[in-house]
């Protein structure tokens, strides 16, 4: 037997359909799925649709990975030459090597999860495409991945704290 959709016009009244209501409805989940929306609404004349999809029943985040790309606006960037100015010359002094810079502005998360181990620390090699860290930015969670094989040498923000695009996150030694 098939499924009945209560269709409502704007007085309130209801009417029953069924199959190519049902069909359409299928489409536009469909296409929600398809385009990872959370939530899809429709108004027309006659007709009114508001899909919501549920969360991820495991309440974990959802990883999106985003691409560093390795050209002018690359999230790396080699050290600062020694003639620096003044003002970067009397911060405090941090190890040499490159910088690892983050990608957007965000939550800045060394684990998926609170009671997971960090995706990287100091000391770890790192191979290409490698999950160093994520930047949750409007209830996405944005992989920052390595380009290249290195070694961390030091985490510069702390778990949890809020990074601008272009903040410096890591310094590594390339391999």
């Amino acid at each position: 037997m098939p499924k009945k959709l209560v269709q409502k016009d704007k007085n309130g009244s209801a009417s029953a359909s069924s199959g190519a209501a049902l069909e359409k409805l299928k489409s536009f989940y469909s296409f929600m799925k398809e385009n990872g929306l959370d939530s899809l609404e429709l108004e027309e004349k006659d007709f009114s649709l508001r899909l919501i999809r549920r969360k991820n029943p495991m309440n974990r985040p959802v990883p999106v990975p985003v691409p560093v790309s390795g050209g002018a606006a690359s999230s790396f960037s080699a050290p600062a030459a020694a003639g620096a100015s003044p003002a970067i010359a009397s911060a405090p002094s941090l190890p040499a090597g490159i910088k690892i810079k983050a990608p957007m502005m965000g939550i800045f998360y060394r684990a998926p999860t609170p009671s997971s181990p960090f995706f990287v620390r100091e000391g770890d090699a790192v191979k290409p495409g490698h999950v160093i860290c994520m930047i949750e930015a409007m209830k996405v969670f944005n992989e920052t991945r390595a380009e290249f094989p290195c070694t961390i040498v030091k985490v510069l923000v702390e778990n949890g704290k809020s990074v601008k695009a272009g903040q410096d996150l890591f310094i590594v030694e390339r391999l």
